[in-house]
């Protein structure tokens, strides 16, 4: 007797012990059953790769079948193939994956801009929307593929220092009384305005150093990059070397370096005669 009694303690206490640690186990299992999953956005498949809106590169074959996200492994924001100062990749998907790096876009911006020209279009839902639209449709791609042969086809850059219509006002009412004139290449401001029996006014070179306004009277209609040197505001030749961004329009970032004495052998001077 004792001895069946001591056996149903044990197998009781084995129950017990069961039925206390059950919950525990059942809720671990459930757990991890029951992962969020998190599914990406992608490029439309080309012939070989996609882009996901988590800023990696993969092809078809290692994309993941349930979430749509390529392997999070190799370069993050890859910017392989592409140009940094004027924002143009040899490839589209290239294009978007570097484009989607915050240090090149400022979700804050794309965010306000207008997929079209009419004020009732929508603005862009996401950084992701905006890279797979501007790779794929962009004013600088038409300037690199029209103006000379080149690999860099799809671009993402914005004008970074253009200025509403408002502004744009204001800046020509700045320049009554001023010839604004689009010098030779690789001639100064001192010279294009001598030339035409005028001086160069240094203190309206400012107004003139701006996108809108650079591209209203050249025939850069693509990007306008900040540059370096005196001989901004500017239009780069479509003869210039690659590396230079052939018909692109320079501005400067720093005012002081604003000159009539500047000039450069591949550029073509947009001045301020009177």
């Amino acid at each position: 007797m004792e001895v069946c009694a001591s056996s149903s303690r044990r197998i009781l206490l084995v129950i017990l012990f069961i039925f206390k640690f059950s919950p525990t186990i059942t809720a671990i299992r459930k757990d991890v059953s029951f992962q969020t999953l998190h599914p990406c956005k992608t490029t439309v498949q080309g012939r070989y790769l996609l882009s996901d809106d988590n800023g990696y590169v993969c092809n078809a074959v290692s994309v993941n079948q349930f979430s749509r996200c390529c392997p999070l492994k190799g370069e993050k924001f890859s910017c392989h193939g592409c140009n940094l100062l004027s924002r143009c990749c040899n490839s589209y998907e290239h294009c978007v994956s570097c484009c989607l790096n915050p240090a090149l876009t400022t979700k804050e911006r794309v965010l306000k801009m207008k997929v079209a020209k009419p004020a009732s279009a929508r603005t862009y839902t996401s950084i992701f929307d905006y890279c797979a639209g501007r790779c794929r449709h962009s004013s600088e791609s038409v300037v690199h593929e029209n103006a000379y042969i080149s690999d860099f086809h799809h671009c993402f850059s914005l004008p970074l220092n253009s200025s509403s219509g408002e502004n744009n006002t204001v800046a020509e009412a700045r320049l009554n009384g001023i010839n604004v004139v689009v010098g030779r290449q690789g001639e100064s401001c001192n010279s294009v305005c001598k030339s035409r029996g005028q001086s160069c006014v240094p203190n309206k070179l400012v107004v003139l150093n701006n996108c809108d306004i650079i591209q209203k009277y050249m025939s850069c209609k693509g990007s306008c990059l900040a540059s370096v040197g005196a001989d901004q505001p500017a239009e780069v030749v479509y003869d210039a070397p690659m590396h230079l961004n052939p018909g692109s329009c320079l501005y400067t970032e720093t005012h002081s370096m604003l000159s009539c004495d500047g000039l450069h052998q591949h550029t073509r001077r947009l001045c301020p005669c009177a």
